[in-house]
C-alpha cells in the first residue's frame, strides 16, 4: 500500500466516522485521548475498510516483543528462556504480561499494547477474538499461539507439540509395564492440549483392548493443587488405580504427595507418570518419570516465527508440532499383585 493510497483510506476513514484524520492516527497509534464513543466508531470504520498500515517505525523507537501468558507458573520460565534465547541476539526486548488466567485479553489491555507498537506478540495458552485480532492487523502487528486453548482459525500462526503422542506414549508406557487400571488427571477441559492427552491416553487403552472408565478420566487445572484434589479422589477408592498419568508434572506432585499421606509407596504400590519434564523432575523421590515437551525449542521457534512476520516475510509453515519424548526414571515400574491390600 503506498502513502497516498494509506492517506486516501484514512481520509475515508475519517469521513465515515466523523472526525479528523489526526484523530483516527491516534486510535491507530493506541493513543488514550480519544472518547469510548469515538473510537468505538473509528474501530468500525477501519473493520468496514479492511484497512491495514504499511509497517513504519522511527529508526528511535524500542523494538519490543509482547510475550503474553494466561497465568504464570514455573513452566513458564522455560518459555521466557527460549523467546529470550532468539529474541536477545537480534537485539529485542520483552514485554511479560499475564492474564490472571484467562484464555482472552481485556480490550483495556491491548489498548495498551497498541500504544508500545510491538513488533509482535507470542500468545501462550491464550488468543484474541476477531475484533481484537482485526485490530493488530490494521496495524500490522503479528502474533503467533504458544500451545493453543482452543482451536484457532487455520491461518493463525500456532506452534505446540504432540499431545496427543504425548498421551499415546505416556499410557502405553504404563500398559507394557503390566497396568490395567490407569487414570489421567489432565488439564483443564476447556483445553486443547489437556483433551488431546486424554485422547492419546484414550487410544492406548483402546489398542490394547481396555475399555475406559470414566470414572478414572479426570480434568484437573495443571496445578499441584488439582493433582492432590483428584489424586486423593482416586486413591482412596476401593478399587483404585495402580498407575496414574498426570496431565504436568505439578499435578504429578499433587498425585506423590496423596500417595505419601495414604501410605503409598511409588512405584511399588502406585507408578506415576508427569508432563513436561520441569527440572525439579530429576531431583524429587522418586525421580519422576514423565513426557518431556519441548518448551523452549516451542518459545524459540514462535520468536523466530512472529519476527519473520514483522518483517513482513511468510513463515514456511504456520501450524508446527514438536516432537516428545518420554523420559522413564523411577517413578514407574510393574503393578503390585494384590492392589487392594490394606494400607499401612
Amino acid at each position: 500500500m503506498s502513502t497516498d493510497t494509506a492517506r486516501t483510506t484514512i481520509s475515508a476513514i475519517a469521513a465515515e466516522a466523523g472526525v479528523s484524520i489526526a484523530t483516527v492516527s491516534k486510535v491507530l497509534n493506541g493513543r488514550s485521548d480519544v472518547a469510548a464513543a469515538t473510537r468505538t466508531r473509528i474501530e468500525a470504520a477501519i473493520e468496514r475498510h479492511s484497512y491495514q498500515r504499511r509497517r513504519r517505525r522511527p529508526a528511535t523507537a524500542p523494538r519490543l516483543v509482547e510475550l503474553v501468558f494466561h497465568e504464570f507458573s514455573t513452566w513458564g520460565e522455560e518459555i521466557i528462556k527460549g523467546v529470550e534465547a532468539v529474541a536477545g541476539p537480534e537485539r529485542v526486548a520483552i514485554v511479560l504480561s499475564e492474564l490472571g488466567g484467562a484464555h482472552r485479553p481485556r480490550q483495556e489491555w491491548l489498548d495498551d499494547v497498541l500504544a508500545r507498537q510491538p513488533l509482535g506478540m507470542i500468545l501462550v495458552l491464550t488468543s484474541v477474538d476477531p475484533v481484537q485480532r482485526r485490530q493488530l492487523e490494521a496495524r500490522s502487528i503479528p502474533f503467533v499461539v504458544v500451545d493453543t486453548a482452543g482451536e484457532p482459525p487455520a491461518d493463525v500462526p500456532v506452534v505446540g507439540s504432540a499431545n496427543w503422542n504425548g498421551g499415546l506414549v505416556a499410557t502405553r508406557h504404563l500398559l507394557a509395564l503390566g497396568h490395567r487400571r490407569i487414570a489421567v488427571v489432565s488439564g483443564p477441559a476447556d483445553v486443547l492440549c489437556s483433551r488431546a492427552r486424554v485422547d492419546g491416553y484414550r487410544s492406548a487403552l483402546d489398542e490394547a483392548g481396555i475399555a475406559v472408565d470414566p470414572s478414572l478420566v479426570r480434568y484437573g487445572d495443571f496445578h499441584v493443587n488439582g493433582g492432590y484434589t483428584h489424586g486423593r479422589e482416586l486413591l482412596e477408592r476401593p478399587d483404585r488405580p495402580t498407575a496414574v498419568f498426570a496431565g504436568s508434572d505439578f499435578q504429578a506432585l499433587g498425585v506423590l504427595r496423596v500417595a505419601r499421606e495414604l501410605g503409598l509407596r511409588v512405584p511399588e504400590d502406585l507408578s506415576v507418570v508427569g508432563y513436561d519434564d520441569l527440572p525439579v523432575t530429576e531431583w524429587i523421590g522418586p525421580a519422576l518419570t514423565t513426557v518431556r515437551q519441548p518448551l523452549r525449542e516451542m518459545a524459540a521457534t514462535a520468536a523466530r516465527m512472529v519476527l519473520t512476520l514483522a518483517r513482513g516475510e511468510v513463515p514456511t509453515n504456520l501450524r508446527i508440532d514438536l516432537a516428545i519424548e518420554l523420559v522413564v526414571r523411577e517413578s514407574t515400574t510393574a503393578p503390585p499383585a494384590h492392589p487392594d491390600r490394606p494400607r499401612t
